[in-house]
């Protein structure tokens, strides 16, 4: 709780949606010195100076929430939504700058590792000069061995499914040798003895990743900025969680989902979309009174300060495809767990009813039971500007409609930006968010960046990228394409001084600056 017991997700307050690896290699300021210690990567953004510099870009814009994307390990297409661990930080958000001014990194190893093919590769091999040094010289960290024990829980399974990962790439887990795939004890036994080294990198990776977001949240928190998370609901199946726990999921004999997630048909899609995640086992999970779920919930809140749990729907009821399916048309709904699961979480995290600090992403046709289960709980909703213009007065998207226990965005990270949108919207939705919002859509950006701070919601979130006014060729996501997303970065010359004033100005008139 903040200072006179107020849910956070109850403050009025304003932030900026933008994922680290979006930030830029440089701080903006003009410490070049400090950018030659090693090649400076191109293609992704760290825990690093720039983002202490946007830590305190926010502060100068009167903004008081960063909303990030999972933090987690990418996955196929570089995707954070199909990451191989629910609990790990992403190595390629490591800031490698400060390894070198540990000394744990010598600019002729960067300058090898910088003919790597790759961008992961690059930072990879840099990370693996680091943690030689680190290990060779320094033996054993107290800081170190206490994240290990602290963080064993997952960390251990972490490490051995990184290291059987590298022996068997482009293997998804249950197609390693039997004995490793069934974790079998004396199999993996023979891995750590055999592997001790590799294990011993995975931690150092995760203790460094940890170590180095946590001081930008730190340095976040006491400028008065609060981290906003995002927890996928289903974690996918090539990853160290089903692994490790897979009889908390719908699997055969063969280690093989019998049922995967997706959803159903709808005016987007003739045979809906086909997730392939595997389903959650939730009477197993109930009878163990949630534990995986609960350590996994304070594992996110121990890297952020509220979260947003995506697709909230699949709580109340969510699409069960059968495994062999080509489409997900052949689906049904099947009841989640409900209330129960969401009083352990408050039980678990000692929060009063309607005080737990998460976000419903609530998005799309919803049936009554996901808004009485959204209200049951009390979460505060989502609502994005760009779906408001379609028809009536009476679209759920208008901010006439809102409640307090709102959070309203301009886009999210799966919409095109505002001027992308706004440029291929059909006339109809043209002209009814010009006579709605009383503007001529020459900023369309800023008119719904105002919509959304006058509006009665708690929280109002701007990607980045609506506050910088720039076309599709900034755009994140585009849900089903394969390539060609998860790339955008922003450059420190295209912030302007007046983006901060004007922000900050449009903030403090809607009382969203806070004291």
């Amino acid at each position: 709780m903040l200072p006179g017991d107020l849910p956070i997700t109850a403050e009025r307050a304003s932030g900026i949606l933008l994922h680290p690896s979006s930030l830029p290699d440089t701080d903006g300021g003009t410490d070049a010195s400090a950018r030659r210690r090693t090649p400076r990567c191109p293609g992704s953004g760290d825990f690093g100076a720039s983002a202490r510099h946007f830590v305190d870009w926010l502060v100068a814009a009167g903004q008081r929430r960063w909303q990030v994307l999972p933090l987690g390990p990418v996955g196929p297409g570089n995707s954070p939504y199909m990451s191989p661990s629910a609990f790990a930080l992403n190595p390629l958000l490591v800031d490698l700058e400060e390894l070198a001014a540990r000394g744990w990194l010598e600019s002729a190893e960067a300058a090898q590792a910088a003919h790597q093919p790759s961008v992961a590769g690059f930072r990879m091999a840099c990370l693996r000069a680091a943690a030689r040094r680190f290990l060779a010289d320094r033996g054993t960290d107290p800081d170190f061995e206490a994240f290990i024990a602290a963080e064993a829980a997952w960390l251990d399974d972490y490490a051995l499914f990184m290291t059987i990962e590298q022996r068997h790439p482009e293997r998804t887990w249950h197609e390693w040798p039997a004995a490793l795939a069934a974790r079998e004890p004396s199999a993996l036994a023979a891995l750590r003895g055999e592997s001790a080294d590799e294990i011993r990198f995975w931690q150092f990776v995760q203790w460094t990743a940890h170590r180095q977001w946590l001081d930008i949240r730190r340095h976040a928190n006491e400028r008065g900025i609060r981290i906003v998370g995002d927890l996928p609901i289903f974690v996918a199946l090539h990853s160290a969680d089903v692994w490790a726990n897979p009889g908390l999921f719908h699997l055969d004999e063969d280690l093989r989902p019998r049922v995967v997630a997706g959803v159903p048909p709808d005016y987007f899609s003739a045979t809906g979309q086909l997730w392939g995640n595997p389903l959650y086992r939730w009477d197993r999970h109930r009878d163990l009174g949630y534990d995986w779920w609960l350590r996994r919930v304070k594992a996110a809140l121990a890297i952020t300060d509220l979260v947003r749990i995506d697709h909230f729907r699949g709580f109340a009821a969510y699409w069960e495809v059968p495994a062999d399916a080509t489409d997900a048309i052949g689906g049904r709904w099947v009841a989640g767990p409900g209330t129960d699961f969401f009083d352990a979480v408050a039980a678990a995290l000692g929060a009063p009813v309607g005080g737990l600090p998460i976000i419903a992403e609530d998005l799309g046709l919803l049936g009554p039971d996901v808004v009485a289960l959204r209200e049951a709980v009390g979460l505060p909703g989502m609502r994005v500007l760009q779906f408001a213009f379609g028809d009536d007065a009476r679209n759920l998207y208008l901010p006439h409609n809102y409640e307090r226990d709102t959070v309203v965005y301009t886009g999210t990270h799966d919409n095109d930006t505002t001027i992308g949108w706004f440029a291929t919207a059909t006339e109809e939705v043209r002209r009814n968010a010009q006579v709605y919002l009383g503007a001529d859509g020459r900023e369309i950006h800023w008119d719904l960046v105002q919509a959304a701070s006058r509006s009665v919601a708690n929280l109002a979130i701007y990607p980045l990228q609506d506050i910088l006014g720039l076309g599709s060729e900034a755009r994140m996501n585009r849900p089903g394409a394969g390539e060609g997303c998860w790339a955008w970065r922003f450059r420190w010359d295209q912030v302007a001084p007046w983006h901060a004033e004007r922000l900050a100005a449009i903030t403090q008139a809607h009382g969203r600056a806070g004291d």
